[in-house]
């Protein structure tokens, strides 16, 4: 893999005094940015998805294809964090540092990175295997909201219809909604009284009210995302989320910025199709990107929001 400039570390804001031919200077969304250019920080994957912050520097991430999940160090060293990981896709660490992760062969796992061990959290919904598991979001209990599309899922489908799970930390798994069509992105508001789904086959994207842990109300039309093409009806993939709300939602266009009430606040647009995006670095303002074959950066002038720890 190509490694990033001597001066940029994943801690360190990017600046233009080390951008490329590969950076880009998008015109900033008020109020949101970018503050500062898009770098490449690493390329040659063949497919990243699932960026996900330690809070202590450290940024995960995956490669689907190749079976590897890699941890990028504050002093912007990358190394190989797990290998054989299942084509492990969305990630997410707990409050006490267990990376969480989405296996597309079926199953929701939690990774201890002192020890290495891997937890199986739940491999199956009433009998039968799940799909594919994508994305996943960790709530204030230890609960995990986790989609389960149809990518990579052997057919005809173990659970016969994509959905949206919660896996209590008591270890219950109910089954929330079946509504959006190829559930993948998922994250909580702030407040975590409302869950986003986004589809991956249709451009309307979804929030529900939680209830309670596990319990959704109905369905409710969050935003209709942009399109390359006019006619198009296609959705996003992964998204996060800041610390005043506003949504960060991966597309064909680029990151689409959403306001909590649902305003088109601008697009942000990458050179590669992006996938998913986290916060990190100092003062969690460094938004990463993973996009098809590499892992992007820029500052913004807005925190991401950082869950319950």
């Amino acid at each position: 893999m190509r490694s990033p400039a001597l001066a940029i570390t994943l801690l360190l804001a990017v600046t233009s005094a080390t951008a490329s031919a590969e950076e880009a200077q998008p015109k900033p969304i008020p109020g949101i940015g970018p503050a500062g250019p898009i770098q490449k920080l690493y390329g040659d994957f063949q497919f990243t998805e699932g960026p996900a912050s330690d809070g202590q520097g450290n940024l995960y991430f995956t490669d689907i294809p190749a079976e590897k999940i890699y941890m990028a160090s504050p002093e912007g060293k990358l190394s190989v964090f797990l290998e054989n990981s299942k084509n492990i896709n969305g990630l997410m660490l707990n409050k006490d540092g267990v990376l969480y992760g989405c296996e597309m062969q079926g199953r929701l796992v939690a990774i201890d990175p002192k020890t290495m061990k891997i937890t199986v959290l739940s491999d199956g919904y009433e009998g039968n295997r799940y799909n594919a598991p994508n994305d996943l979001v960790i709530d204030k209990t230890g609960g995990v909201y986790f989609t389960d599309p149809h990518f990579r899922a052997p057919m005809p489908l173990p659970q016969k219809e994509t959905a949206v799970y919660y896996r209590a930390a008591d270890g219950k798994v109910t089954r929330l909604t079946t509504e959006p069509k190829a559930p993948n992105g998922v994250i909580l508001s702030p407040d975590e009284k409302t869950l986003y789904v986004v589809p991956s086959l249709e451009k309307k994207m979804y929030k529900y009210e939680i209830k309670a842990p596990g319990e959704l109300g109905k369905a409710q039309v969050f935003c209709d995302l942009k399109q390359a093409q006019e006619g198009d009806d296609r959705g996003g993939d992964g998204l996060t989320i800041d610390a005043k709300g506003n949504l960060y939602i991966t597309s064909g266009l680029g990151l689409q910025v959403f306001s909590p009430g649902g305003k088109l606040l601008g697009i942000i647009p990458f050179p590669e199709q992006p996938s998913n995006a986290t916060f990190g670095g100092k003062d969690n303002k460094t938004l990463y990107v993973t996009a098809r074959t590499g892992l992007y950066a820029c500052e913004m002038e807005v925190p991401g929001h950082v869950f319950a720890k």
